[in-house]
């Protein structure tokens, strides 16, 4: 029998979503899965489905929205698999897609996490991400969002695996975690993918991109797609990942990037183009500007924590600051496309 794979799905109001994603899972040709259901305190009757209709998965009840990480971490706790797949509740995996990660995983003992090739559900051809590629202060975005899927055919080395759906090797995940904690908590959700991806990094790990395994994702089902809570978190975040795990150097040189990017998307919100553009046309310019005026203190309300994170991650890092500017030589968006990018 092969190896047994934890597959993490994280619940919260999911509803019909949730089906079709457990259902994609009863399709799958790997033969050794183990699934489990993280519920975050919904109220649409989701609970009751899944018990109903799926009596071998298992089901774990929280009776608050703990956030993607924190619902995350619990259901990794008590996952067994040498593999764990995190996986959203609004994606559905093609039959073959466990199977090509677990090949994709095994050729290297050095990867650590394999990501998967996710499209948009309802969209052409549209990906939502190949993996993840990363910017000098802090963002991250889908590799290839936006574009024909058919231009990521190759598996190839990647920064890492999208939070949507990637399997991460238990080794990685245990190498890398703080304390009892895979996921940050203290982030909520967004940007916890990006932090995990930076840990492994800094410890030596690799990821590998598996173009056959495929993924059809919704795309922010449990919470808007633009929303002030989103760019809060999303823009937050990304401070905290830059002063965790960058070089001095490095994190004042991204306040310029910080910079351009900022104008770019000041002309998204103008234009309707990109993320800001999308949220002005949800809500409005000076909502986004709000959100900026919120993010500085609540980040600098977290520099403590910050502090004391990245002297533990600075202490247990195996690769030099040469092996860092690789990576970001090799996985690195530009300003512009990240500001204008959807």
């Amino acid at each position: 029998m092969s190896a047994l794979v934890s597959v993490v799905i994280l619940n919260w109001n999911g509803g019909v979503h949730v089906q079709s994603c457990l259902d994609s899972l009863t399709g799958q040709d790997y033969d050794n899965l183990e699934v489990i259901v993280v519920d975050n305190g919904s109220s649409d009757g989701s609970v009751e489905m899944i018990r109903a209709r799926y009596p071998g998965v298992q089901l774990i009840e929280n009776h608050a929205n703990l956030g993607f990480a924190a619902g995350n971490n619990v259901g990794i706790r008590l996952s067994r698999g040498d593999y764990v797949v995190i996986l959203n509740n609004d994606a559905e995996l093609d039959a073959h897609a466990i199977s090509a990660m677990r090949r994709a995983i095994d050729k290297d003992g050095r990867y650590g996490a394999c990501a998967s090739r996710i499209y948009l559900k309802f969209e052409q051809d549209l990906l939502d991400a190949a993996g993840i590629v990363v910017c000098p202060d802090g963002l991250s975005i889908g590799r290839g969002r936006l574009e024909r899927g058919e231009r990521y055919n190759r598996e190839e080395e990647v920064f890492f695996g999208s939070g949507c759906c990637l399997m991460a090797r238990r080794e990685m995940l245990e190498d890398v975690k703080m304390g009892d904690e895979y996921f940050d908590e203290s982030f909520f959700m967004y940007a916890d993918d990006t932090d995990l991806g930076w840990r492994a990094r800094l410890r030596g790990w690799k990821s590998i991109y598996a173009p056959d395994a495929l993924v059809y994702h919704l795309h922010s089902a449990s919470s808007e797609s633009y929303s002030p809570l989103k760019a809060f978190l999303v823009e937050r975040n990304r401070i905290w990942v830059q002063l965790t795990y960058f070089p001095l150097l490095a994190i004042l040189r991204g306040q310029f990037f910080t910079a351009v990017r900022y104008l770019f998307q000041a002309y998204g919100a103008f234009t309707g183009k990109g993320a800001s553009g999308g949220f002005s046309r949800s809500y409005s310019r000076m909502a986004l500007l709000k959100v900026l005026f919120r993010v500085w203190p609540s980040a600098l309300r977290g520099l403590p924590s910050v502090w004391v994170k990245r002297r533990i991650v600075q202490k247990g890092r195996r690769i030099g600051q040469g092996e860092m500017r690789e990576v970001f030589k090799l996985h690195r968006i530009g300003a512009r496309e990240i500001g204008l990018k959807g």
